[in-house]
């Protein structure tokens, strides 16, 4: 049996989980979710992890806004090289045939339309896909705002990868951001440990749970949510 085989069998037992999933276990669900030939940014936090999920066989290319494009895996032990690291500063493989260019011209391919799909971290995301995920809105909260704007209006599609709920039990998914937004209906799917959402034009779709049902899910989304089609 191939590698390959078994990481995607690895997957497919992923999706029918009776327990939440952990951050490891949710960035194989993207991984395997990125469409083959795609050029994808993955933003600083738990979407960095993506990248160790992918193989050659992916044909996924990385790109990175401090300017590299064929970003690989995360580096360990003696592949750590202090000048090869992600926009999260987490040291990285190269792939074969990886570019470096400036921060300017890495902005460009952001803004131009280049980029297939980013993966982006986030406080809240509403029913109409809109994103907040660089200040809290809080007086003493510290913004971080980064290349996520550039990201969330220049990428084709924005995929969120999150905890469902805050540490106060609170859903990020809502009726309507309340913090300051990154993007205006930017977002297309939020995978999340107890779900994956995806954001139409006539609401939220729940695709899969991992660990809950769909009545305990609407339980504590405060957002209408309606099952995907069989």
């Amino acid at each position: 049996m191939s590698e390959q085989t078994t990481h995607q069998q690895a997957v497919a037992a992923l999706r029918t989980s009776e327990t939440p999933l952990n951050h490891d276990e949710l960035a194989k669900i993207v991984a395997a979710d990125i469409p083959a030939g795609s050029y994808v940014n993955l933003g600083i936090g738990q979407p960095t992890l993506v990248a160790n999920y992918l193989s050659p066989e992916d044909d996924v290319t990385l790109h990175t806004e401090n300017g590299m494009l064929g970003m690989g895996r995360e580096a360990q032990g003696d592949e750590v090289d202090p000048d090869l690291i992600n926009a999260g500063k987490i040291p990285v493989v190269e792939t074969p045939g990886c570019s470096y260019f400036h921060h300017a011209d890495s902005f460009a391919m952001m803004r131009g339309g280049h980029l297939d799909c980013c993966v982006l971290g986030a406080f809240q995301v509403d029913r109409k896909g809109n994103l907040a995920n660089w200040h809290t809105g809080k007086p003493d909260a510290i913004p971080a705002v980064g290349g996520a704007m550039d990201l969330a209006t220049g990428a084709k599609q924005t995929f969120v990868m999150m905890t469902l709920l805050t540490k106060n039990g609170q859903s990020k998914l809502v009726e309507e951001c309340t913090m300051p937004l990154t993007g205006v209906a930017c977002v297309s799917r939020i995978y999340t440990d107890k779900a994956v959402f995806l954001i139409e034009e006539d609401g939220v779709v729940v695709r899969e749970t991992f660990g809950i049902d769909f009545d305990e899910l609407q339980e504590i989304v405060g957002v209408p949510l309606r099952p995907a089609a069989r």
